[in-house]
């Protein structure tokens, strides 16, 4: 057997690209930023970027969003910081030819954090915004901001952003990841509008304010009150140590 040899094996790097999503005036918003650098120079992609030869994905995962939003990941096991978010990983994307740098295998993660200030642009990223995902997947062909010409978002990103929302909207059924975009305490209709933020559709008030209070474990009264939400006060909950919802808040069919 012939020794091993590595120069006998084209390069490749490894990247992490973050589809980061939020709510924002009731909308389900992902952070995009514009690239500063070839290749496609201009054009709006996913924050992200190359993992570093010390670092794991989780880690190198972890620096670009402290990097492009000053967001902490959050250890599930552990309390939640103040500026913590949800980080999971979503995918790996290869396809030979989606970098024409040299061959990148991606490997996206998915990031829930409650309504989030405006973003300041880092690494190759010289501006960078919270946009609608229907604006950014854009039906018509890609997304501009106003005055800018329309195009898809860089590399194959506009496919890991739907990835992404689609995982999101599937989740949030059978699991207490809703939460993850809410504030640590948190009104039941400020949660139901991140569903109906996140699926698109409106929600019967009561059904929902039902299904939610008697999902056992999936929320738990801090024995406060808010009137941020205008009119007589509402009823303050946190999180619960509910990991699953049974039954589950099955997504209505649009």
């Amino acid at each position: 057997m012939s020794p091993y040899d590595p120069s006998a094996f084209p390069p490749f790097a490894v990247t992490v690209d973050l589809v980061v999503l939020t709510v924002r005036r009731h909308a389900l918003c992902a952070l995009a930023v514009r690239r500063g650098e070839p290749p496609f120079q201009g054009r709006w992609a996913l924050p992200g970027g190359f993992v570093r030869a010390d670092e794991d994905l989780a880690t190198a995962a972890a620096r670009e969003l402290a990097e492009e939003t000053g967001l902490l990941a959050h250890d599930p096991s552990g309390p939640a910081p103040v500026n913590g978010a949800h980080l999971e990983q979503l995918a790996t994307y290869g396809e030979p030819k989606r970098d024409p740098r040299m061959r990148v295998v991606s490997v996206a993660h998915l990031v829930l954090a409650p309504d989030l200030p405006a973003p300041r642009p880092g690494g190759d990223a010289h501006s960078a915004r919270w946009a609608p995902v229907e604006d950014l997947l854009g039906r018509e062909g890609g997304f501009g901001r106003e005055g800018e010409e329309v195009a898809p978002l860089a590399f194959d990103h506009a496919r890991i952003l739907a990835d992404g929302v689609e995982r999101a909207r599937s989740k949030i059924e059978y699991s207490s990841l809703a939460t993850a975009f809410c504030p640590q305490e948190f009104t039941v209709g400020e949660l139901r509008r991140v569903y109906e933020a996140v699926w698109g559709v409106a929600l019967d008030p009561r059904n929902f304010h039902r299904k939610v209070t008697g999902t056992p474990g999936f929320l738990v009264p801090t024995g406060g009150t808010t009137t941020r939400q205008g009119g007589r006060p509402a009823q303050l909950f946190r999180a619960g140590g509910a990991t699953l919802l049974n039954p589950p808040m099955l997504r209505p069919e649009v």
